[in-house]
């Protein structure tokens, strides 16, 4: 799957907020979106006025980046998105809240979704007793998700869980510090997701 190698901090600029990509550095001083507000380039400082076209390509970009995701694998999700019953945009979003390596984040075990999702692949992580390496896995209601006990002496795993303690975590997770894992009591709901996106945007991209 093809991976955005760039600069995180330029994906932040070009959306022209932050998307927190980077973990603790998004919230000091060394944010480059806090540092630099204005789209990474030559012109960047002189933004054009988007067309409906543009703004809806840079919502989906957006979303892209918050989640980590490839274009081919969120048409694929948008598409199971249309198939449930309910609001497509709200099913995408719960379907990409929905993935293992933003649980791992969700619970406060990995500083990013970046750096979640390399320790799922690493293996540093199982679902219901059972080791998980592929960071798209969605969890279901019910499933637990645990640190393996051969993994549990991960010092970067401890630090975020201690230094992420005091974090909320969402009405739909249910986290023990103690056992390193978390369990997820239902699927996420639209008020459950608090980044900043205007879901039918995209809704109406994928729809022309």
């Amino acid at each position: 799957m093809a991976r955005y190698k760039d600069e995180q901090c330029r994906r932040c600029r070009r959306e022209g907020q932050k998307l927190f990509l980077k973990g603790e550095r998004c919230y000091t001083d060394k944010c480059s979106v806090a540092r630099r507000n204005y789209a990474p380039g030559e012109h960047g400082q002189k933004r054009a006025k988007l067309s409906e076209y543009g703004t809806q390509l840079r919502e989906k970009q957006k979303t892209k980046a918050y989640y980590g995701v490839g274009e081919k694998q969120f048409r694929k999700y948008f598409d199971m998105a249309s198939n449930k019953k309910g609001v497509t945009g709200e099913n995408l979003l719960q379907i990409l809240e929905s993935r293992l390596d933003n649980v791992v984040y969700r619970l406060g075990y990995g500083s990013s979704r970046a750096q979640a999702r390399q320790f799922v692949n690493h293996a540093q992580f199982e679902v219901n007793g059972k080791r998980v390496d592929i960071p798209s896995y969605l969890v279901k209601p019910g499933d637990v998700v645990t640190v393996r006990e051969s993994k549990s002496n991960n010092a970067t795993i401890k630090i975020n869980a201690e230094e992420n303690s005091k974090r909320p975590v969402p009405a739909w997770l249910e986290k023990d510090n103690e056992k390193l894992s978390g369990k997820v009591i239902r699927l996420a709901s639209r008020e459950d997701i608090d980044i900043p996106i205007e879901e039918h945007l995209i809704v109406e991209l994928y729809s022309k």
